[in-house]
C-alpha cells in the first residue's frame, strides 16, 4: 500500500494531473476493480487488479470481512476525491452586490 499511496500522491509540484495518473485513479475509484479473499489464517485481504494485466495487488489485511470491505470503500472515497479536484476549483456561493 505503500508504494500505491506514493504512486497516487507524488505530483512533483505539477498543479495539472497526467492522463496516464488520471486513468489509474479511475480504475482504483471503481470497485469493481477490487476483490476481497480468505487468507489461510483467517484474516482478509483487500485486493485491487491492475488495469494493464489479469494480475492482483494486495492492498491490506483486515481481520473481518465488514473491516476488509470498509477499508475498500475508504481506498474509493480517497480516489473519488483526487479525481473531483482534478477537475479544478468549484464556485460554492456566489453574493449579489
Amino acid at each position: 500500500m505503500t508504494y500505491l499511496y506514493y504512486q497516487t500522491t507524488t505530483t512533483g509540484g505539477q498543479t495539472k494531473v497526467n492522463d496516464k495518473t488520471k486513468a489509474e485513479w479511475e480504475h482504483l475509484a471503481n470497485k469493481e476493480n477490487w476483490r476481497i479473499t480468505q487468507l489461510p489464517n483467517g484474516y482478509y485481504q483487500t485486493e485491487v487488479s491492475n488495469p494493464n494485466n489479469e494480475e492482483w495487488h494486495d492492498v491490506t489485511r483486515r481481520e473481518t470481512m465488514e473491516g476488509a470491505e470498509s477499508a475498500i470503500d475508504g481506498s474509493i472515497d480517497h480516489f473519488a476525491k483526487k479525481l473531483e479536484a482534478t477537475k479544478g476549483p468549484k464556485v460554492v456561493k456566489t453574493f449579489n452586490k
